[in-house]
């Protein structure tokens, strides 16, 4: 069966101008549960991860101060949002949910989780909406809970996994690959196993093409015994932060070819949500749930 890591985060206050990117995390279960591609047996209510395993990928002294709220304003501006007890605990449950998708997905072939893709938080400190890096962390928790020996993490969204590729830099176990918008944002960029930057303007076929030239060549390479798939719909022409021109069906390829590829190899599969910032909140929606929609075509 298909599993969903959902826990209601929307709960969560926040000052106006910070909802409309939250939002999407409430809308779509309920767009996922009325369009037929879930029902109620789908989703699970991840739990709150361990402080042993969240300080085996961020530092003492951050996590610390991150719990007592002290951080100071210039950390804070570089997070994105107001810093929030509220928050950080939403943070735990993101990490569970990517944990416990992993189990999921050892034993049905693919689990997905309704928020993650937090690629932007370091050890050290966490910037762009990512305060704790949920693959990160499960990424090592199944090196060391599962006979998992080499990890393969594919993030497709629009911007750069910089936390990612920094804390993995000098972890020969995990190959972190990253295809972005080679002028967005990070402007300092990491340096990933692999990176791919693509120019502003970046239609389907360019991008597929990149795509179905690399990711089975990689495959074979590395080979991984479990994947991770940062699956950003930030790439849309219409993203008011990609600065790629994909469609919702060049989007939607791109999750059907991942998604395939992963089954043929028979190799487990953790998808996180990451971005999508386009101005009308149903297309963010619609985008995202194809990514469950091929889940469930090509797996179940």
């Amino acid at each position: 069966m298909l599993k969903v890591a959902h826990h209601p985060i929307y709960k969560y206050s926040l000052p106006e101008k910070h909802r409309f990117p939250m939002a999407k995390y409430d809308l779509l279960p309920k767009y996922l549960l009325d369009q037929g591609i879930c029902v109620q047996d789908n989703f699970f209510e991840p739990q709150k991860i361990s402080e042993v395993d969240i300080l085996k990928m961020h530092t003492a002294d951050y996590y610390h101060r991150l719990l007592a709220l002290d951080i100071d304003k210039k950390e804070i501006r570089k997070m994105g949002f107001p810093l929030r007890k509220e928050l950080v605990e939403r943070g735990h449950y993101i990490m569970g949910g990517t944990v416990q998708g992993c189990e999921y997905a050892i034993k049905n072939g693919v689990a997905l989780n309704i928020a993650g893709g937090t690629h932007h938080a370091y050890a050290d400190h966490g910037e762009a909406f990512c305060l704790l890096n949920d693959q990160a962390v499960a990424a090592r928790w199944l090196l060391d809970a599962h006979e998992i020996h080499k990890i393969l993490i594919v993030d497709l969204d629009v911007h750069q996994g910089n936390g990612t590729a920094k804390i993995f830099e000098n972890e020969d176990r995990v190959f972190t690959f990253s295809m972005h918008g080679a002028k967005n944002y990070p402007f300092k960029k990491e340096k990933s196993d692999l990176d791919i930057g693509l120019d502003d303007g970046t239609e389907d076929a360019a991008y597929l093409e990149v795509l179905y030239n690399t990711l089975p060549k990689l495959i074979e390479k590395v080979k991984p015994d479990f994947i991770f798939y940062l699956s950003g719909v930030d790439i849309l022409a219409t993203d008011k932060l990609g600065r790629l021109s994909c469609t919702i069906d060049g989007c939607k390829e791109r999750d059907r070819f991942v998604l395939q590829t992963c089954k043929d190899h028979n190799i487990p599969l953790q998808i996180s949500m990451g971005g999508g910032y386009s101005p009308a909140i149903e297309l963010i929606i619609e985008a995202h749930a194809n990514t469950y929609k091929m889940a469930k075509e090509v797996y179940f």
